[in-house]
């Protein structure tokens, strides 16, 4: 797995269990999986030579993350190296624009977009909508970071700070949503493909703060249709791994997809404790073509809610409050310094109880930020 974040911290576990020896390249051994991971191999994730040194101990070739740069992945690719997902899927979740014209060409319901390269054309495209306007740079974004929004009060300075980055911006209109959903499918390279309950996503400051699956009140067609795309999504880009779906739920009740992603996905962190088969699994049994496992939920509703730090430079005694407070929520930490806004950890709850599930977590995660004391 290349990338050391927490996505591949927590795939390790399901290693473990099911017997495969996973290997991580990490910018640093600090990194969160290089402190769990045997023997990690410390380089040059953009490096092309460190790559391939990597990859010759490996016998398929995933990511934690999108950063690696495209033509790398073709060369490794040139070698023989198995690569999942391919670097012809992964330009889907690499380049923002990329992925905008293939949907479009597939019919599936995007928000209406353009490529634009300067303050003219956004106005002009803001001129066609009759509204607001997005802009988010096609490629390095995340977290809220590399996202513009455009009104026609915003400054001219704002409005050209995007294209400062050097790559193409893409415009889109802004999207009047009741609520953002996320649908998380895993695909094996012979088309085996499973699909996990559509889960709402609630963002702050362009971070995910809370998941609850399955997304309360969702009708039961609204969520096959979001399942139905993200399945289709994986099979046209002949995705391998886990695929998620970020979908804008509008408040006409339509679907739009907003990103995708080609990789354990924040949004599949519940299914660690709430299904019977994660994410982080099912994506390992993916790329090596093993039998894809039931995404089926244990419970009526999983509550996991991202632990974020605060004004608490040393967590632990938080942790153990918590811990004693309620034995049965459960508390997943990254092995990452403590900062404002940084996501350290996450906490989740399951049961049948969701309002009782919302309350125990958030309780929890507000009270290891510091946010209350008791």
């Amino acid at each position: 797995m290349v990338g050391g974040g927490q996505l591949a911290r927590m795939t390790q576990p399901a290693a473990v269990a099911l017997g495969v020896r996973l290997k991580v390249l990490a910018a640093g051994p600090d990194e969160s999986a290089a402190q769990v991971v045997h023997d990690p191999v410390i380089a040059d994730e953009k490096a092309l030579a460190d790559l391939r040194a990597f990859a010759a101990g490996c016998d398929v070739l995933t990511f934690d993350h999108e950063h690696v740069p495209p033509a790398h992945l073709e060369a490794l690719e040139a070698d023989g190296v198995l690569v999942r997902p391919g670097s012809a899927a992964l330009l889907h979740a690499q380049d923002k624009g990329v992925m905008r014209s293939r949907l479009t060409s597939l019919g599936i319901p995007c928000p209406r977009w353009t490529v634009v390269s300067g303050p003219d054309e956004v106005a002009s495209f803001a001129a066609s909508l009759g509204g607001d306007v997005v802009l988010k740079t096609t490629r390095g974004g995340y977290d809220g970071k590399g996202v513009w929004l455009v009104t026609s009060s915003t400054p001219a300075e704002v409005v050209a700070e995007p294209f400062r980055a050097g790559v193409p911006v893409l415009a889109e209109e802004r999207v009047d949503y009741a609520r953002e959903l996320s649908a998380v499918v895993a695909r094996s390279p012979h088309g085996q493909a499973v699909a996990y309950p559509v889960v709402e996503s609630v963002q702050r400051d362009g971070i995910c703060v809370e998941v609850v699956a399955p997304a309360p009140g969702l009708s039961s067609d609204l969520a096959v249709e979001a399942q139905r795309l993200a399945l289709t999504i994986a099979s046209a880009l002949d995705v391998v791994g886990v695929l998620a779906v970020e979908l804008f739920e509008t408040v006409d009740g339509r679907l739009l997809v907003n990103e995708l992603a080609m990789r354990p996905h924040n949004s599949g962190h519940w299914s660690i404790d709430g299904a019977v088969t994660s994410q982080f699994e099912n994506h390992l049994r993916a790329v090596l073509n093993l039998p894809l496992g039931s995404p089926v939920a244990r419970a009526p509703y999983t509550v996991m809610v991202n632990l974020l730090g605060g004004d608490l430079p040393d967590v632990y005694p938080a942790y153990r409050h918590v811990m004693a407070r309620d034995p049965e929520l459960k508390v997943h930490w990254y092995g990452k310094g403590v900062r404002p806004g940084r996501k350290v950890g996450h906490v989740t709850a399951y049961g049948s109880d969701l309002a009782d599930l919302r309350s125990r977590a958030w309780h929890a995660a507000d009270y290891i930020r510091g946010d209350i004391d008791e």
